[in-house]
């Protein structure tokens, strides 16, 4: 009986936390008319890395060009000339010339990581005090810049977007979109929320000065990824990491199981070198092991299994179908399939972050492993940043 008490309270608690972050992520991602233009446009620097064909990619370049704002240029960034990106960038250019934009070609190795690489061009060429770096993947919205820097605070370093899935064009593309949405997402507004904003690297806004005072964008090599080693440098610095109210789109297109499943296992195997005890809880945070907590303290108390499982897993699956149709995330009948197959997958997941600390990026062989050499990020901290404003 004692053991079926701590698995009905386990359960009430894991179902109280889910049901919180539903809660904040729906707050947080509820549809808002277009974000107003500041009286003061101030003149940011957009860069977009690209490597390779994503799905909708001509779409997502193009929306660089269609930004309700008034004052910003566009570089994009490619390590090769041969890239197959490459001609539809130079085409895009080519029919936008409005706005300004140019193509940088070259690799920097400073760091292990691909991306951070080929961004280091595009950070030293920028014109304006404000920068973001945007994947290919992302699709703008018109009030993108505006967006993140109404997020901007006093005690902000970075203001950051996480990506949320559209357009899947399969089942494995909705399980994609399961994992991005309801469930990463809606973590990362509760993480904020309780004072531990994450950076996520498919956007992410800076200052340049709070960047240049941390040792500039080549300490962000400190990590295998940049958005854990951004995360650190922010918080060295005594600032903090805000979210963008509802997140950019992401068009997803066709994936295959092995897309959906290594993806996950990448970046489940960041999330545990960079923040290995923030990592460790992951195991539980699905449905699983509340609802089997909730079967043996059922079977325990004389209570029907059965239906118990059947309101548990109601509640707990309809809550992340709310939080879907607030926000106007993607919704169909193939969710209601993917979101139980996420979560059973979840535990495998954690198991398998632990199992090797090898991936392969864009065709990239890398590895997360805590041997390999790092760069220092300053841990001094800079007081002054804190009280500059966005005026800056």
């Amino acid at each position: 009986m004692f053991l079926a008490d701590c698995a009905a309270a386990f359960c009430v608690v894991a179902t109280g936390i889910h049901l919180t972050s539903v809660a904040i992520a729906a707050w947080r991602c509820r549809r808002r008319p277009l974000a107003v233009m500041p009286a003061e446009a101030r003149g940011v620097s957009i860069l977009r890395p690209v490597c390779g064909i994503d799905p909708y990619i001509t779409e997502t370049l193009q929306s660089s060009f269609r930004l309700d704002h008034p004052n910003y240029e566009v570089i994009f960034c490619a390590a090769r000339e041969d890239d197959p990106a490459v001609p539809i960038v130079r085409r895009l250019i080519a029919a936008n010339r409005h706005i300004p934009a140019e193509l940088r070609v070259g690799d920097d190795r400073d760091s292990v990581n691909p991306k951070l690489n080929n961004l280091i061009k595009g950070w030293d060429a920028a014109r304006h005090a404000w920068i973001i770096m945007a994947d290919s993947n992302v699709l703008m919205p018109r009030d993108y810049i505006q967006r993140l820097l109404t997020r901007w605070r006093s005690n902000t370093g970075a203001v950051c977007s996480m990506p949320v899935g559209t357009l899947p064009g399969n089942f494995w593309a909705e399980l994609e979109c399961a994992f991005l949405n309801t469930l990463q997402a809606r973590a990362q507004y509760m993480s904020e929320t309780v004072g531990w904003g994450f950076a996520q690297g498919k956007t992410m806004l800076f200052r340049r000065d709070v960047v240049e005072s941390g040792g500039g964008i080549r300490a962000l090599a400190a990590e295998t990824a940049e958005d854990a080693a951004t995360t650190k440098l922010i918080r060295n610095a005594g600032l903090r990491v805000h979210l963008v109210d509802n997140p950019f789109e992401q068009p997803l297109g066709w994936r295959s199981a092995a897309d959906v499943w290594a993806r996950q296992v990448r970046w489940a195997r960041l999330r545990r070198i960079s923040f290995s005890w923030l990592f460790l809880p992951e195991l539980v945070i699905g449905s699983v092991f509340p609802a089997t907590a909730l079967a043996f303290a059922a079977e325990v108390y004389g209570i029907g299994a059965g239906t118990a499982l059947a309101v548990f897993l109601t509640t707990w699956f309809g809550a992340e179908i709310a939080l879907a149709r607030i926000a106007g995330w993607r919704l169909s009948p193939r969710l209601v399939l993917a979101l139980p197959l996420r979560d059973l997958s979840l535990p495998v997941l954690w198991i398998a972050a632990w199992l090797s600390d090898d991936f392969v990026w864009r065709g990239n062989p890398m590895t997360v492993s805590r041997d390999r050499p790092r760069r220092r990020i300053f841990r001094r901290r800079w007081p002054a940043l804190r009280d500059r404003s966005l005026e800056a």
